[in-house]
């Protein structure tokens, strides 16, 4: 990345050592730009290390338009940052590091070895060589009268006036890894518009399964299946039944519309085809053969290969009647509907929604309401499904909030 130069004096604290607030940094340092960098946790990169530990997805392959669909309502908002730094450039960006990447079968973008520390490693090496000075288990406290910022570090509470401050404090999921939303009542005093935290790649409750099926398939995948919702059509995928209701990624992709469904109706109906690759007529022809004395249970078996938790769920949820009727039943198992009445909790969620609004800011993510203070990363009021997509999100974003803190300097 070639960035502007601006003078060495000037100095531009950031607090946040996640992704958005570490490619910030390299954008300010490789400019000459002093760099302070602050964290309240023993060390950076911890939640980025998390997201590792089940195989580093990084970004993903796909087209950039469908790319750029998965950002949703603020698509918009950040297709300049992925304009100026998309996958491809990330790519690069990671392989200049020293760590070479492959595409999986699912179009998702993964390092070779598969985990995160190597990259973290290589990256803050660089960093400390460019001169950024990281600060760990020092937390912002907001600002004194006079503006200076207030900073709490193991010697006791601190005062800096850096010539800008660039925000990248997270969401509010995982609160034990540094992302606790602490950050929401300081702005907000300040004037900033801001959107409500909320759980996003979430899992969601249901009413109540039955003894049954809590007790013996609370955990168990539900593989090969779709899931729809009224009026959307179904995607393909799989997820986990849980002791109170449903997670895993095939929810995920749809947990924003779940969730505003729940908002605005306080509930949400998703329907699940238990076999998305035959019809329903085909399903129905199967179900219509004879059985004899075999039971319900090994009829769905031998004729659709319907056991297990996919069996078990079918009898949570579908009509007693179904089962004489093979029409009715063979559209249950197509489109079983199954109610969602809350999401888990903020802090189980792998991401958040909400936080500062994209109206509060300008084009170079400086808040409107206090020039010279920048936001970046997932702090910002924009969520996207797993898959490479959010990562990818904070680095631009990160680079994208660098860049506008080097032409408020200059300017």
């Amino acid at each position: 990345m070639t960035e502007p130069t601006t003078s060495p004096s000037r100095h531009v604290a950031i607090i946040g050592g996640g992704p958005a607030g570490l490619m910030a940094a390299e954008v300010l340092s490789r400019a000459g730009v002093r760099v302070d960098l602050y964290d309240a946790m023993p060390s950076v990169g911890r939640k980025f290390l998390l997201a590792g530990v089940g195989g580093m997805n990084i970004t993903h392959s796909e087209a950039y338009p469908a790319f750029l669909s998965r950002y949703a309502e603020r698509a918009p908002q950040i297709a300049p940052l992925l304009r100026a730094f998309d996958a491809q450039a990330l790519c690069q960006w990671i392989h200049d590091l020293g760590i070479e990447t492959f595409v999986g079968s699912s179009g998702r973008v993964f390092p070779t070895d598969m985990k995160a520390a190597p990259l973290l490693r290589a990256w803050l090496k660089r960093l400390r060589e460019s001169g950024v000075v990281i600060h760990t288990r020092h937390r912002w406290l907001g600002w004194q009268a006079d503006g200076q910022l207030r900073i709490d570090s193991p010697d006791g509470e601190k005062q800096l006036k850096p010539d800008a401050l660039l925000l990248a404090l997270g969401g509010g999921s995982w609160a034990r890894l540094g992302s606790d939303g602490a950050w929401m009542p300081l702005l907000a005093e300040r004037g900033v518009e801001l959107a409500p935290l909320q759980p996003s790649n979430c899992g969601f409750d249901v009413a109540g399964w039955s003894e049954v099926l809590r007790s013996k398939f609370a955990g168990a995948p539900l593989k090969n299946i779709a899931i729809g919702m009224p009026d959307s059509p179904a995607r393909l995928g799989e997820c986990v039944i849980t002791a109170s209701g449903i997670e895993g990624s095939l929810i995920y992709t749809w947990s924003a519309l779940i969730r505003e469904a729940i908002n605005q109706q306080g509930v949400a109906t998703i329907l699940i085809d238990l076999l998305p690759g035959k019809p329903v007529d085909k399903v129905a022809a199967a179900l219509a053969k004879p059985r004899g004395s075999r039971s319900m249970s090994k009829h769905l078996h031998s004729q659709l290969g319907l056991d297990g938790v996919k069996a078990a769920l079918l009898r949570e949820l579908a009509p007693a009647e179904c089962f004489a009727d093979p029409l009715r039943l063979a559209q249950a198992i197509k489109g079983l509907a199954l109610n969602l009445i809350n999401t888990r909790p903020l802090d189980e969620a792998i991401s958040s929604a909400g936080g500062v609004r994209f109206e509060a800011l300008d084009e170079n993510l400086m808040l409107k309401a206090m020039p010279g203070v920048f936001c970046a990363g997932e702090m910002l009021d924009w969520e996207a499904p797993t898959g490479g997509y959010l990562l990818t999100g904070c680095f631009a974003s990160g680079r994208a909030a660098g860049l506008g803190v080097l032409s408020w300097l200059k300017a």
